[in-house]
């Protein structure tokens, strides 16, 4: 269970974390969707990449079982660019932020991240350097192949070496600006958070009704009907219902997907939705 302590026991900053260290925590960072789930995502992946710089700023063993207790918050963003996220939380966490405060940063952080990194490898990175060496290879060229996975894997470890340098340096000069607008940052990421949910829902919400009325040559659709009404208006249900169980009444979301798997095959199998 999560502490809901604000302050850490020792809140005396932290010597600065060497390189040395970093770069442990950047290797770990491979790992970070190792054990990942559905219900908090890449988070133990993310405490087992922070845990080498976590035990080098908390000497005090109960600010530790703090610290790795918040880290296992639920997690997920770009596996490319997440040490952006840890060199800040890092440094956060040298300064002995407020814990609030680091949740909050980590939390805010990590969405953007998520569509800057599809847009920068899977839809410019690899597309442009697929396209290049796979013409090598239909041509007979052995080295195609192994062109491109020297161009993916060197931009992808020199950004994860890059931004855990910078983001932590950043981080150590920029707590003052993080601490002072943390309620803003993470009020403005969390109405960009709902927006993206209501994209979700809408571009990919695809149950549907099958249900029809019987009226001569011109059965009445209920789907037509919804549709007219409110586009989308099943996939909106369904989300305002996980939302209810999951904040009114405590559901977890692996209860929420079981739920949604056992109405799925009911109404498939008697023909309700589509």
């Amino acid at each position: 269970m999560v502490s809901d302590k604000i302050y850490y026991n020792d809140s005396a900053p932290a010597q600065k974390v060497d390189r040395k260290t970093l770069n442990k925590m950047v290797w770990r960072s491979l790992f970070l969707q190792a054990s990942f789930n559905y219900e908090r995502m890449q988070a133990a992946g993310w405490l087992y990449a922070m845990l080498p710089g976590l035990k080098k700023v908390h000497k005090d063993k109960e600010d530790l079982a703090t610290s790795m207790g918040h880290n296992l918050d639920f997690f997920n963003t770009h596996p490319f660019l997440v040490t952006l996220v840890m060199g800040i939380v890092l440094s956060l966490e040298q300064q002995k932020a407020e814990i609030p405060t680091i949740r909050a940063v980590r939390v805010a952080a990590m969405g953007p991240l998520g569509g800057i990194g599809d847009a920068l490898f899977w839809f410019t990175l690899v597309p442009i350097t697929a396209g290049i060496t796979s013409n090598m290879a239909i041509n007979g060229s052995v080295f195609g192949p192994i062109l491109f996975l020297i161009i993916f894997n060197g931009v992808q470890f020199a950004l994860r070496f890059f931004l855990m340098y910078w983001s932590y340096d950043m981080g150590n000069k920029a707590i003052d600006i993080l601490t002072a607008h943390a309620k803003e940052f993470t009020h403005a990421a969390s109405l960009l958070g709902v927006f993206v949910v209501g994209a979700l829902t809408s571009n990919y919400g695809a149950t549907t009704i099958a249900t029809t009325i019987a009226n001569g040559e011109s059965p009445i659709v209920i789907q037509d009907i919804l549709d007219g009404v409110l586009p989308k208006m099943i996939p909106l249900a369904i989300t305002l219902l996980l939302y209810w169980l999951l904040k009114k009444k405590g559901w977890t979301p692996v209860k929420c997907i079981f739920l949604l798997l056992v109405v799925g095959l009911i109404g498939g199998f008697f023909g309700i939705f589509v």
